[in-house]
């Protein structure tokens, strides 16, 4: 299939001012999906000038592939959930994965100390449904609520939304799974950030040797110094295996602001983000990310819940690579705009899409 619009590409540290030529290469490993999908949520909101929701990503909504039992993004959920079920119940962590991923601007960026001038608060990198909601980036943006209703302990898994470039290992909607400990007024007098912090890491560390222990478990574990607003000091996990280094998940502090915000001031406890997509393509040996969208039965029916096994590649059809060139004269064009024209017309069997040269 060939998508008869002209295309355009470039990474994000590449823009282009004037024209380019671009080369996409396309591929047939897996179906694309023809069944309808209406999230009927959003005919609750009205949409305005800021609205940038295209039919690809209307057709995700609702699909709630982390539910799916004996989806390998399903299986890892629960795999996470099961050891913080069996070994951290005091307190237990409460689970939560059907809220809807419509959420405000507030909840998602100024609950969560994100500087106003922060690229995620464009609409060239987060889907708008409107100039006061959008499609969540993260399930951190449920973070405040729950914490506001005194939550002490909770898992939150969901799909959340990122305009991104077209290739294997990138797509515009994926799955998050958040985290939060938090420790009681009494306790928390009596600790400190050390303290918080050398629980959080051991917990991380034994939850991801529990969820890579049917692969012959992780070589080697780092900790890394990292940055996120919302918590303070913040660090990334990184594994060693096979022979490489991967970052598996961010975490830190919560913020005392935000603390402070949900009337928590004289509580502390840490925070956890990962994603499911980067661990199941690791541990099932899935090569693009895009396959966990396939109804296609030769994909579906090669996992069993609770198992983790190897992807058997099926595809039959060769890569097709076709040359496109045009102007760019929209002083406004982003490279998204084109990622999201080729994912609704061309769907998943663009394999990428890739700047090859530019000109004036």
């Amino acid at each position: 299939k060939v998508v008869s619009s002209a295309l355009y590409s470039s990474s994000r540290k590449c823009p282009v001012r004037k024209g380019c030529i671009t080369y996409l290469r396309f591929y047939s490993s897996t179906s694309a999906s023809t069944k309808s999908n209406r999230f009927e949520e959003l005919d609750n909101y009205k949409t305005d000038e800021v609205t940038n929701l295209t039919d690809s990503i209307r057709s995700k909504l609702g699909r709630n592939l982390h539910k799916q039992a004996g989806h390998p993004l399903n299986i890892i959920k629960t795999k996470i959930e099961n050891y913080f079920d069996e070994n951290h119940t005091n307190p237990p962590f409460a689970k939560y994965d059907s809220f809807s991923p419509i959420v405000t601007s507030q909840q998602n960026f100024d609950e969560l100390l994100v500087p106003k001038d922060h690229i995620a608060r464009s609409p060239n990198d987060s889907y708008y449904v409107n100039s006061t909601h959008l499609l969540r980036p993260q399930t951190s943006a449920h973070q405040t609520t729950l914490l506001r209703k005194k939550e002490k302990a909770f898992l939150v898994t969901g799909d959340v939304y990122r305009r991104d470039t077209v290739d294997a290992t990138h797509y515009p909607v994926f799955h998050q799974m958040e985290g939060v400990r938090l420790w009681s007024e009494e306790e928390s007098a009596t600790i400190d950030d050390e303290v918080v912090r050398k629980d959080m890491q051991n917990t991380l560390e034994q939850m991801i040797s529990h969820v890579f222990k049917d692969v012959g478990g992780v070589d080697k574990m780092r900790w890394i110094d990292a940055y996120f607003p919302f918590t303070h000091p913040s660090w990334e996990l990184e594994i060693f295996f096979n022979n490489n280094w991967l970052e598996v998940l961010g975490c830190g502090v919560i913020h005392k602001n935000i603390m402070r915000n949900c009337e928590l001031s004289k509580q502390t406890g840490w925070a956890v983000g990962l994603g499911l997509e980067r661990l199941a393509m690791v541990l099932f040996q899935i090569p693009d990310i895009r396959l966990f969208w396939s109804e296609d039965k030769r994909f579906l029916n090669q996992f069993t819940p609770g198992k983790v096994s190897k992807f058997q590649s099926y595809s039959k059809y060769p890569e097709c690579t076709k040359d496109i060139a045009f102007w760019v004269t929209n002083p406004n064009f982003h490279e998204n705009d084109l990622f999201d024209l080729v994912r609704s017309e061309g769907s998943d069997f663009v394999e990428s899409v890739t700047l090859v040269d530019r000109f004036v």
